[in-house]
């Protein structure tokens, strides 16, 4: 899945010469957590935050404050430089960035010009749709030999009980790498004769462990 799929293209920016004051309203407005800051060009040159906004935010329990802090320039408080991504780079890689810098926000950009923003929240509806649980079905975990081949040899099985398939992921068998597992969602809710099949062709069944089964 690509970047540009999941996007949202409708991106609330400000100048990097506009208030605190107006990034607060704006977070509030729209009920979002980042803002990034453009220039004239339409080019990225900071982000902040709602944490940003309100660590710089005086506080309402200091009744001395004239407030005069929500006055100062957004470029004051911004993140800069930004880490940004392109519309055609990968969602699963848009993933290890989010994981590997702490972040929960990248602005997509093309040619150095913003084009939409992704969020924490975009990867994981994103992630919900990559795995199938987002629609009715079972689940079935299944170890196989770590071998190239072997994911259409075990799809084979689900194709003989003409079941759809939502989603199928393949992680490793930490125990011993010579094995994987190979997850498999089937859109029913009886997967007992897929489990059967899958046990008559000599697969070992992790998940679901049926009562009176042998795995």
């Amino acid at each position: 899945m690509l970047v540009e799929e999941i996007m949202k293209e409708k991106v609330i920016t400000l100048s990097p010469e506009e208030t605190i004051e107006k990034a607060l309203k704006l977070l509030h407005e729209h009920h979002i957590r980042h803002i990034p800051i453009i220039n004239e060009e339409n080019e990225v040159i900071g982000i902040v935050s709602d944490r940003d906004v309100r660590d710089a935010s005086p506080s309402i329990f200091d009744k001395e404050t004239d407030h005069e802090e929500l006055k100062n320039p957004i470029r004051s408080i911004m993140t800069s430089p930004v880490t940004t991504v392109h519309p055609l780079d990968f969602v699963e890689e848009v993933a290890s960035i989010f994981y590997e810098q702490e972040i929960a926000c990248v602005p997509v950009t093309r040619d150095e010009k913003l084009v939409g923003i992704i969020t924490e929240k975009d990867m994981l509806y994103t992630l919900i749709q990559l795995t199938g649980t987002h629609v009715q079905s079972s689940q079935i975990e299944v170890k196989v030999i770590n071998k190239p081949g072997i994911l259409p040899q075990v799809t084979q099985v689900f194709g003989k009980r003409k079941v759809n398939i939502s989603s199928v992921l393949i992680y490793p068998y930490k125990p011993d790498p010579k094995y994987k597992i190979i997850v498999v969602r089937i859109q029913t809710m009886n997967p007992l004769p897929t489990i059967e099949d899958l046990k008559s062709e000599g697969y070992e069944v992790l998940w679901p462990q049926m009562p009176g089964i042998p795995s």
